[in-house]
């Protein structure tokens, strides 16, 4: 059981660091800023979903083992409800209001961007403490 707990925290881990770190900065890298922001809208429901899906899975490997991890994995997958659900539709309706000429849509973007950027981060730092625990 601690082996597969283990298993799917650091593939939480990784897949979260490589999307974050990874996919997204090489689209912008590689394609024009239109194309890779089409292609991050369509991809992130999908990110959103491996996150909630693996961190719940991770909570339930670790309900018999360390019940600490398991309200980190459960808070993981929380936040990436809420941003999944809540976050994202408004950051693209931001990002449309602003392409489609309304200034005053940029700030609320932005704002709404680096929130979602922050809850990554803090979703990153509560599966990294899931990870430090096994040692």
């Amino acid at each position: 059981m601690e082996s597969a707990a283990l298993l799917a925290t650091a593939t939480l881990f990784g897949g979260m660091t490589l999307y974050s770190f990874g996919f997204a900065p090489l689209l912008f890298a590689e394609l024009r800023a239109e194309a890779a922001g089409r292609l991050l809208r369509r991809a992130f429901p999908w990110y959103y979903l491996f996150i909630i899906a693996v961190s719940a899975l991770g909570a339930g490997l670790l309900w018999p083992l360390d019940r600490l991890s398991v309200g980190l994995m459960i808070g993981t997958a929380a936040i990436a409800l809420v941003a999944r659900q809540g976050l994202m539709p408004r950051i693209n309706s931001a990002r449309d209001a602003f392409t489609a000429g309304d200034a005053t849509a940029k700030r609320k973007f932005d704002m709404l961007h680096g929130l979602s950027v922050a809850l990554n981060m803090v979703q990153l730092g509560l599966v990294a403490w899931v990870l430090i625990r096994f040692l």
